[in-house]
């Protein structure tokens, strides 16, 4: 008996986001320059319930504002895995990827508890 196809979560987003656009004819519109631009907007966006905050901590954050951040999110990752499917990028490989660049930059034995930049710690631990 032949397994059905494993399906990542990235990957049925990807398909529900392009049966959005195709249905809509938006595919023109949907440049990588066109998206990046989108994401970044959207990205502003998500900040917006967060402006004024004392901290922005969830204990600050009412009913109203959850759900808009919660849209905002998912405006932001739509956005991102449309881009990405327009690149070719896997999403996940990619992280994958970064995440190991970013072990060898911030080694957690040298920099639990501190949230500088690699380069401030760099210099400092050599």
């Amino acid at each position: 008996m032949n397994k059905p196809e494993s399906r990542s979560d990235l990957t049925e987003l990807r398909d529900l986001v392009r049966e959005f656009v195709n249905e809509r004819d938006w595919d023109k519109f949907h440049t990588p320059k066109n998206l990046a631009t989108a994401l970044s907007v959207e990205a502003s966006e998500l900040l917006e319930p967060f402006q004024w905050l004392v901290s922005g901590g969830k204990n600050e954050i009412d009913e109203t504002k959850l759900t808009a951040i919660r849209h905002e999110m998912a405006d932001v990752l739509v956005y991102l895995v449309r881009l990405a499917d327009k690149m070719e990028v896997d999403l996940f490989q990619a992280v994958l990827e970064k995440m190991a660049l970013n072990r060898a930059k911030y080694p957690a034995d040298q920099v639990r508890g501190d949230s500088r930049k690699y380069s401030e710690y760099k210099d400092k631990n050599q």
